[in-house]
């Protein structure tokens, strides 16, 4: 069994490689560095070692050093009702996994071990959005399509 652990602040540095990594494979090229590498190394430091986190990784080690596979996810509050009393849903994103460690269940040990975290401190939802080859992994870990269509409201820098 592959075993995922915990993300610390000390695998900042790769987590973000990895993200670039998985937005480079959306695009079809690398993604163009504005300041974000170092704005989401910054987040990333700040967030993980916390004792009770709003966001977190799990990740796989890779043989020989860094990481080969991670999911991070967060936790949002909102308003308690009917399903969820709590109000609290857990958010999967940045699942990726290198592509020299491809096919080898890491993304799923990392998801899995995510899923695992939520459902042990009582978060009943948890939503992801999906490229539609990694649509078979999460509707293998028990993920279903749902009918809320997303929508996105952008502003430009001033």
């Amino acid at each position: 069994m592959i075993g995922a652990r915990r993300a610390t602040a000390a695998d900042a540095a790769e987590l973000v490689r990895l993200r670039a990594v998985m937005l480079a494979s959306m695009t079809g090229r690398e993604p163009v560095d504005d300041g974000w590498r170092r704005a989401a190394g910054e987040r990333l430091r700040a967030r993980l070692d916390e004792p009770d986190p709003r966001m977190l990784a799990f990740v796989v080690d890779a043989p020989g050093g860094g990481l080969a596979a991670c999911a991070t996810g967060t936790v949002e509050e909102r308003l308690g009702g009917p399903g969820n009393p709590h109000g609290l849903v857990g958010y999967v994103f940045n699942v990726v996994t290198d592509p020299g460690h491809r096919r080898r269940g890491y993304s799923r040990a990392c998801v899995t071990a995510l899923v695992q975290w939520y459902r042990e401190r009582g978060i009943t939802t948890v939503d992801l959005r999906s490229s539609p080859e990694a649509e078979a992994l999460y509707a293998s870990l028990g993920f279903v399509r749902t009918s809320d269509p997303a929508m996105r409201l952008r502003f430009t820098s001033p």
